[in-house]
């Protein structure tokens, strides 16, 4: 049996030295030769007061030179999220800066916003509406100093600013881009860095077509009646020794937060010892209560009146375990509440492995739903020995509202907020066609498997009680209106 052990915690740390060995399936590390083009693309604009992202083409911003713009296919998780990955007209190459290049139109024929554009140009600004850009899959970072000279990363660059009761929209990106050399002619994208400012187009420097780096100008006012602007940009690169594995730690990590991990592990020390030296005194008074109230002997039941009057939770030790009024809906409540908890942990389970990274977009969104699908079977097994341990005889029926109850809760809800978000004309709203697809999986997956587990499950003995049930409820008085449970 210990040779059985050793083999076995052997095999597993084999395992664990091979899975650091590979990467997760879509984001292996991209390699790029000098001079190579690199694409640049835009996710979706965000903000966090109207929790409605946008997509990015839903202002006019410069399109790329051939006129065709391309959408990335997204995931089930992606589209959740509401971000929709489409190219950009910035050019990019593998190491050649860009002291500064027009994005679009020129100077003598700068860029028109009706007044319409202009006014939904200022709304987003207002409602401090950020950009996302992506370089390889890694999202643009902008980087503010605060108090005590910390370093804070945001993901994307604000659209704008509101100086004054007037706005000024960014039009001017320092795209700072960190390579790490890899070989003799191949390079890795290890850092996206923006810079966004506000320039006057009128101020702006030409020589022979070509701008000049922006000094210190004036910001672009954007004009509710209508605006002229022209977008530039400049590109920077630096190399860096930040491997490829590391490039997230910007975005993962918090410098500015000093974490005291002794205070941590000696609070967690103490609470852990309070609590077992509390849970073996409870055990031992309950272990002996109950063994009391199952002997069942006369002796036990005559001393049994004055122990009762004096401690509260005994009043009730013969109807804790009464069946409620309702069996089917209380199963299938705790049956929910197994599948969520499942499709929670094994969800936590793969992201500590690794195989749920932030650089695969959606894959944690996606990965939860099919989880929380799969774990039908278990949470209909689990409810249908409650629901016969309650003495529950419609088990197909319990097992329906169970496979129905919280999952139809979320999906009406979802669906009547849908319309309002597709009345927004946001990404955020869920397409059809996706709905159609969770509806199959809902359907077509996740209700089979919780009856194929309230199957199983009804046919297993049911859960042995601790004590015994009264067959007589105890009376209930009447509560005040403060007592209520709504309340």
């Amino acid at each position: 049996e210990r040779l059985k052990w050793i083999t076995g915690l052997f095999l597993l740390s084999l395992f664990m030295m091979t899975a650091s060995g590979f990467y997760v399936p879509g984001v292996a590390p991209v390699e790029f030769k000098k001079s190579q083009k690199i694409d640049v693309k835009a996710v979706k604009m965000t903000s966090t007061h109207t929790q409605l992202p946008y997509d990015y083409y839903s202002l006019q911003f410069c399109r790329p030179k051939n006129g065709t713009i391309v959408y990335k296919s997204e995931n089930l998780g992606e589209i959740l999220r509401g971000d929709k990955i489409v190219t950009t007209p910035y050019e990019v190459s593998m190491g050649e800066d860009i002291p500064c290049k027009l994005l679009c139109n020129g100077p003598s024929s700068p860029m028109t916003w009706t007044e319409a554009d202009s006014k939904m140009v200022i709304e987003r600004i207002k409602h401090e509406y950020t950009v996302h850009l992506l370089i390889d899959n890694l999202p643009a970072a902008t980087k503010k100093i605060h108090k005590d000279d910390n370093v804070i990363v945001y993901h994307g660059y604000r659209l704008g600013e509101v100086i004054n009761d007037q706005v000024y929209i960014n039009n001017y990106l320092k795209l700072k881009l960190s390579y790490h050399k890899h070989g003799e002619n191949a390079f890795r994208v290890v850092g996206f860095e923006v810079e966004a400012r506000s320039v006057d187009w009128t101020q702006i420097e030409f020589e022979k077509g070509v701008c000049r780096p922006p000094g210190q100008v004036s910001p672009q006012y954007v004009n509710p009646k209508g605006t002229s602007l022209l977008f530039l940009y400049s590109v920077e690169w630096a190399e860096s020794d930040i491997s490829w594995a590391s490039r997230w730690d910007i975005y993962l990590g918090m410098p500015d937060v000093e974490i005291h991990w002794f205070s941590i592990i000696n609070s967690v020390a103490v609470v852990i010892f309070l609590s077992g030296i509390l849970t073996m005194i409870m055990v031992r008074t309950l272990r002996r209560d109950i063994a009391r109230y199952n002997a069942g002997d006369a002796d036990s039941l005559a001393g049994l009146d004055e122990s009762i009057e004096e401690t509260g939770w005994k009043l009730v030790h013969g109807d804790v375990f009464r069946p409620p009024t309702n069996t089917r809906l209380f199963a299938a409540v705790i049956g929910s509440g197994i599948q969520i908890f499942f499709m929670a942990l094994i969800t936590i389970f793969f992201a500590m492995l690794g195989m749920l990274s932030p650089a695969s977009r959606g894959a944690l969104t996606t990965c939860a739903i099919f989880l929380y699908v799969f774990a039908g079977l278990i949470a209909g097994y689990f409810s249908a020995r409650l629901y016969k341990t309650m003495r529950g005889r419609e088990w197909k029926r319990a097992a329906f509202l169970t496979a129905m109850f919280y999952p139809g809760i979320v999906f009406t809800t979802c669906f009547f907020l849908n319309f309002f978000i597709w009345g927004k004309h946001s990404t955020g709203a869920v397409p059809f066609t996706t709905m159609l697809a969770l509806l199959c999986l809902w359907f077509g997956i996740s209700l089979p498997l919780v009856y194929l587990g309230y199957f199983f499950g009804y046919r297993k003995q049911p859960f042995t009680h601790p004590v015994r049930t009264n067959q007589i409820p105890r009376q209930v008085p009447d509560q005040l209106w403060y007592m209520n449970p709504i309340l």
